[in-house]
C-alpha cells in the first residue's frame, strides 16, 4: 500500500501544537480540507486502545461521513499513531526545530481517489492546523 506524507512548521511551542491537535473543541475549528466544509462533531479518546470520531460535512448540508479510528500508540509532544475504520494506518510525528514544532503526517492511501487528491486533501487540512495554531 502507497504512503502518502504531509508536512508543516509551526511558529508555535510543542505543547500548544499538541493541545490544537488532540483538543476536540480546537480539531472542530481546523479539521476541513475547504471553507465549505466543516467538522460539526469531534471527540477524542486520545489513549492507547482509545477511539475518535470527527464527523466532516459540507456546510450546505449535501454530505457528511464520520472520520473514525483507533488508537496504536501515544507519546505525549511526541507520536501518534492510529488506524483508520477501513483499516489503514496513520502516523503523526511532532518534532521542535529551532522555537517552531515540525508536524509529519503519513498516511497509507486509499484505493477510491488519486494519490495527488489525497495528499492535497490531507495538506490543507494540515495547514488550516497551523493557520489556527499560529493565529491563537
Amino acid at each position: 500500500m502507497e504512503k502518502i506524507t504531509v508536512k508543516t512548521t509551526i511558529d508555535a511551542g510543542i505543547e500548544k501544537v499538541w493541545l490544537y491537535f488532540t483538543s476536540a473543541e480546537f480539531i472542530k475549528q481546523w479539521n476541513n480540507a475547504s471553507p465549505d466544509w466543516h467538522t460539526p462533531e469531534a471527540s477524542n479518546d486520545l489513549s492507547v486502545g482509545g477511539s475518535f470520531s470527527y464527523k466532516m460535512a459540507a456546510k450546505d448540508g449535501s454530505f457528511s461521513f464520520d472520520f473514525e479510528g483507533i488508537y496504536d500508540d501515544v507519546q505525549e509532544n511526541k507520536h501518534i499513531a492510529y488506524t483508520i475504520a477501513d483499516g489503514r494506518k496513520v502516523e503523526v510525528f511532532f518534532e521542535v526545530a529551532d522555537d517552531k514544532t515540525k508536524v509529519t503526517e503519513t498516511f497509507e492511501a486509499e484505493s477510491q481517489n488519486p494519490i495527488d487528491m489525497q495528499r492535497a486533501g490531507w495538506q490543507a487540512i494540515l495547514d488550516n492546523f497551523k493557520k489556527l495554531v499560529e493565529d491563537n
